[in-house]
This record gives C-alpha cells, structure tokens and sequence, in this order.
C-alpha cells in the first residue's frame, strides 16, 4: 500500500496523516455541538487535549502488557542505550483499546475538575471518537498493521511497515472496522443532533455496539502477536467487558430514570 513518504529526510507515517485528518475533522464537530449545547467550547478542548494525553499512554501501555513476557530483559539492559531500545521495542507499539480507555479516564477527570456537564460532553465525544478511530483504521490500512488473515481474494501488501503482512493475499479487516466506525459514527450523529431521546447515553450506546464488531472482526486478524488468553485476543477479552460494562450502565441509568420520572 502506502506506508509513508520522507520530506526533508524525515519518514511521514500514512498513519499519522489519517489520524490527524480524524483529529482536526471530528474534535472541531464535537465542540461545534458542545458548544451549540452549553455555549462554551473552551472546556470540551481541554478535555480533549486530557484525553490526548491519556490516549497516548493507554495505547503504550496496554501493548506492553500484551508483551510482558519480554518486560524482564529490560532489567538485563547492560547500558542506559541498551535499555532504552528494549523498552522502546516492549512499549512502543499501540492497541487501540488501551487508548480509548486512558483517553476515557483522563477525560472525564478533565470534566470532573471543570464541572462540566458530563451528559453533554460524553453524548459529543462519542460520535467523535468513532470517526476519528475510522481514519484511524484507513491509516492502518495504508501502513499495513493491523492486518487479516490470509484470504486468496484479499489484498497483497508488498511494502508494509510490519514485514509479515507482505507477500499473501489478506483480508482487509481495517477497511472493514473503518466502515464499521463510519457506520457508527453516522448513527451517533444522527442520535446527538435530531433527538434528545438518548440523551446522555451515546458514549455507552458506542462502547455497547463497538465491542460486537471488534469481537467478530478480531477473528480476521492475522497478526498474533497482541496477546491470547483462552484463545481469544487480548481486544476480545476487553470486548467482553466493555460491553457487559456499558449494558449494566444502561440497565442502572435507564431503571434510575424511571424512578425520577413522577
């Protein structure tokens, strides 16, 4: 596909042009609406330069957990170099996962601490994160990571980042999660902007429909090396808890507005 290209002897990742794109596409339609809300903007950009944080170390994170096999030869490390290069090998890949829940986390202390009104600023984050995640995806596809399973109607990469993915025909799962996300972030859209009769609960309603898919699409993949526990994927594993999360947030929210209601 097309990992990247160099400007200025520098290697731009087609991954980090798609997420940007995400980023200055989705972040200014959530504030639009926050703002259209509440009549402020300023608070929802805090929140999401805290969640940036927050995504960031997630992501890291959780990859490294997925690799902790290898976390004791960090202690090995003969030399401050030597130790770098290992913990940049253990912690320097991403999972999606681990950053929507560090950004989540670091998020909602953002809103916490500005008091802000936490309805509103999850129901515009949650169309926000699934467009975002869906360039995302499209970025993956074009650097090769995240990559499916062989399939002899699937797509060859020749020069993906991960050498792995090259030479078979494979399933191009992160289209498919893009389109999903797309599809998602539509519904959301339409949900924030044309009702009020979910108010309060897209973000759950996302974090309930996204797991489904990633749990199916999570059985095209091809690259194993994020982890396997009772032959499920570390993403599926987390898919199972989100969701039962998100459902038994729902059932509480929906069961507490009954009984508010005279």
């Amino acid at each position: 596909m097309f990992p990247g290209f160099e400007i200025f002897g520098r290697f731009i990742a087609s991954y980090m042009i798609l997420a940007l794109i995400g980023i200055f596409t989705a972040c200014p339609l959530g504030i639009h609406y926050y703002k259209k809300f509440t009549g402020d903007d300023l608070s929802l950009i805090f929140v999401f330069l805290f969640s940036a944080i927050g995504v960031f170390v997630g992501m890291h994170l959780l990859y490294g957990l997925t690799m902790i096999e290898y976390i004791p030869k960090l202690f090995e490390a003969t030399s401050f170099t030597n130790f770098w290069e290992r913990f940049a090998a253990i912690f320097g890949g991403s999972v999606f996962y681990g950053g929507l829940i560090g950004g989540l986390i670091a998020g909602f202390i953002s809103a916490r601490v500005q008091k802000l009104p936490l309805d509103i600023v999850t129901d515009c984050c949650a169309p926000v994160i699934a467009l975002l995640h869906g360039f995302a995806r499209i970025g993956c596809f074009l650097g090769g990571c995240c990559y499916g399973v062989e399939w002899e109607h699937g797509i060859t990469f020749t020069n993906a980042l991960i050498e792995s993915a090259n030479g078979v025909p494979r399933v191009p799962v992160q289209l498919f999660e893009a389109g999903f996300e797309f599809v998602l972030f539509a519904v959301l859209w339409l949900l924030l902007t044309r009702t009020n009769r979910l108010r309060g609960k897209l973000l759950a309603l996302y974090l309930l429909i996204y797991p489904i898919g990633r749990f199916i699409l999570e059985f095209l993949r091809g690259d194993e090396y994020r982890g396997f526990v009772f032959g499920l994927s570390t993403s599926q594993m987390i898919s199972i808890l989100i969701f039962a999360g998100s459902a038994v947030f729902l059932v509480i929210k929906r069961q507490l507005s009954r009984n508010n209601t005279p």
